[in-house]
């Protein structure tokens, strides 16, 4: 069993879409004093490829945390939630919805399919990384993440 150390990088996987997003999100962790991993899929059903370890992500990494979108092609980020929290090898990835929607229902939705937070992505370039450091200080620093198969 791998535990983490504060010496080992935390896996940390993006499912984002948004090419702006995800190089606000590399620059937030870029900034953060946490030695993180990043690794990013651009779609849902990619998402769930490298969570199984299939195809080209055969020698994925598991992730200790995933920030998921909502709004993916392929597979929306609902059904990339649901399909996590099924399966007994990944329910136990914490799993923080980073979403534009402030839709009560989407709110709701993510929750009922056990996210684990939802964090609404600010517009203003600042505040987006001021949370995503909010978000890695909490679950990398606060938490204790289960440990690594």
């Amino acid at each position: 069993m791998n535990q983490l150390t504060p010496t080992s990088p935390i896996e940390l996987l993006l499912v984002e879409d948004d090419p702006g997003d995800v190089l606000m999100t590399t620059e937030a962790l870029e900034e953060s004093k946490l030695l993180t991993s990043l690794h990013v899929v651009r779609d849902g059903e990619d998402a769930v490829a490298f969570l199984r370890q299939e195809g080209t992500h055969a020698d994925a990494p598991r992730p200790d945390l995933i920030l998921l979108d909502l709004n993916l092609p392929r597979l929306d980020g609902r059904e990339v939630l649901a399909i996590i929290k099924a399966d007994p090898d990944l329910r136990r990835i914490p799993v923080v919805v980073l979403t534009t929607s402030e839709a009560e229902e989407d709110v709701l939705r993510s929750y009922d399919l056990h996210a684990n937070a939802y964090v609404t992505k600010p517009v203003d370039f600042e505040a987006f990384c001021g949370a995503i450091r909010q978000i890695d200080e909490f679950f990398l620093s606060v938490v204790r993440l289960p440990p690594r198969p």
